[in-house]
């Protein structure tokens, strides 16, 4: 089963928090026991799980890879500016995989599922989410 969340972005670069939409297709998918891997479409995207209590976690992120990963600095650079959106991508991954136990999500008290822009703002971003029964 797969299903499609899909929205805009607002900034160059920066996590959205797609827990609860992620979290409502578990539920509607009727899966008492199995998986849901959550993938973001785009080579400049990427999907992380990390804390969502606390808004600066997101921000954090966001300034270690600027200062992991800095722009400007990369060939691809030369052909449309946006090396770096390319690398933390990368780095980070384009997939999660989480379980669904008793019907609901395998994610501890604190944890989220983000989305990760890394060459925004962009009207439209898809993640696929891909929902599979146990046994």
């Amino acid at each position: 089963m797969n299903h499609f969340i899909r929205f805009s972005t607002g900034r160059s670069q920066e996590l959205i928090d797609i827990t609860e939409r992620v979290r409502a297709l578990a539920r509607e998918s009727k899966v008492t026991n199995g998986l849901i891997n959550v993938y973001a479409q785009g080579a400049t995207a990427a999907i992380m799980i990390q804390e969502n209590w606390d808004e600066s976690v997101p921000l954090d992120v966001i300034d270690l890879l600027h200062k992991l990963i800095p722009p400007g600095v990369w060939l691809h650079d030369q052909q449309d500016g946006n090396g770096d959106a390319h690398l933390k991508a990368g780095l980070i991954g384009p997939s999660e995989t989480i379980p669904i136990i008793d019907g609901q999500l395998g994610l501890s008290t604190w944890q989220g599922i983000f989305f990760c822009e890394f060459d925004g703002p962009r009207a439209t971003r898809t993640v696929v989410c891909t929902v599979l029964p146990a046994g």
